[in-house]
């Protein structure tokens, strides 16, 4: 009685990789839910920003139409519409590329 037979230690054997197989899946399916966490909160935090970018540019973009002086009739303000998409590039709200296009087509 002192020692377990072959089945005995296979049995217990057994038991401990189960155990150790369980405990393991718990922590992975733990750090997969933690990491999933993470990045949705990024995401979310990626949007609201960018959700204050667009209307940082609405109201840029309504301000320099309110301030602009108007057109002459018949004809398009070229040079104050040359400066609107100046302060639009200054402040990041074109890119260099979008700048090109509508100097572009304004001046062409």
């Amino acid at each position: 009685m002192g020692r377990p037979g072959l089945v005995g230690l296979a049995a217990r054997t057994a038991v401990v990789a189960g155990t150790a197989t369980a405990v393991s899946g718990g922590m992975q399916r733990r750090q997969q839910q933690k990491a999933q966490d993470q990045y949705e909160q990024q995401e979310y935090e990626a949007q609201q920003q960018q959700a204050q970018v667009d209307a940082a540019a609405q109201q840029a973009a309504a301000q320099q139409a309110a301030a602009a002086p108007a057109a002459p009739a018949g004809g398009v303000d070229i040079v104050g519409e040359l400066q609107k998409l100046g302060t639009l590039h200054e402040q990041g709200i074109l890119s260099d590329d979008e700048f090109a296009a509508a100097k572009a087509k304004l001046l062409g």
